[in-house]
């Protein structure tokens, strides 16, 4: 007589394994917080930079450097047959640095002169250093001739101007400059500097031209 196999239930395996859990919510958890403290970080060292600005600026208190046209002597501006446009223009800009504590490198100094948008002449300048609460002197010579062929419209102006004595220049200074405060030095700046001039022609008919009033220069972009 064959053995008889016990009966087995699912009660004998004991209690059902239970599935894997997943770890994708802690996981989620995990980046939340680092980019919580990430951002935290950020905000923390925003707000330093911004306070160390603001302590630097108020003991230093920069003040704007500041340009002007104080002379200026043009003994020849006409044209000639062929368009050809004969100049010999003098110039003296001074440079205010009225900071107490800043000095200025001028690395770079670029001058050009312009009538009627055509550019005439570059002239470079020697670079030097302007310290506190000092005014420089800068003095390019625009002298040649260029060719410049003018519009009916330019044509008008340049008669009328040539009938008044005084002519329509501008002049661009293009510099690159650091700042010193101290021992630390920044880096460089390429700020240009417009100067709009209307500049009497020395002698006019035998008569003089005007008398050339000091301009501002102002910051051109």
């Amino acid at each position: 007589m064959a053995d008889k196999q016990p009966q087995l239930n699912g009660a004998y395996y004991g209690p059902a394994i239970p599935p894997p859990q997943s770890h994708h919510r802690r996981r989620s958890s995990g980046s939340c917080c680092l980019l919580s403290s990430l951002l935290k970080f950020i905000v923390s060292l925003a707000v330093i930079v911004g306070v160390a600005i603001l302590v630097f600026w108020l003991i230093v208190r920069p003040n704007k450097v500041k340009f002007h046209v104080t002379e200026a002597n043009l003994t020849q501006f006409n044209f000639t047959a062929n368009n050809t446009l004969h100049y010999n223009l003098a110039l003296n800009i001074t440079i205010r640095n009225p900071n107490k504590r800043i000095g200025i490198y001028y690395d770079r100094i670029e001058a050009r002169a312009f009538y009627e948008d055509h550019r005439l002449k570059s002239v470079f300048l020697p670079p030097f250093y302007q310290g506190h609460k000092n005014t420089s002197v800068l003095s390019p010579v625009f002298e040649g001739q260029q060719l410049v062929l003018l519009g009916a419209d330019e044509s008008t102006d340049f008669n009328e101007e040539k009938n008044s004595g005084a002519f329509d220049i501008y002049v661009k200074l293009y510099l690159r400059i650091r700042f010193k405060l101290g021992k630390l030095k920044t880096h460089r700046f390429k700020p240009k500097i417009g100067c709009d001039l209307m500049v009497p022609l020395n002698s006019v008919n035998g008569r003089v031209g005007g008398v050339f009033e000091t301009t501002k220069c102002k910051l051109d972009y």
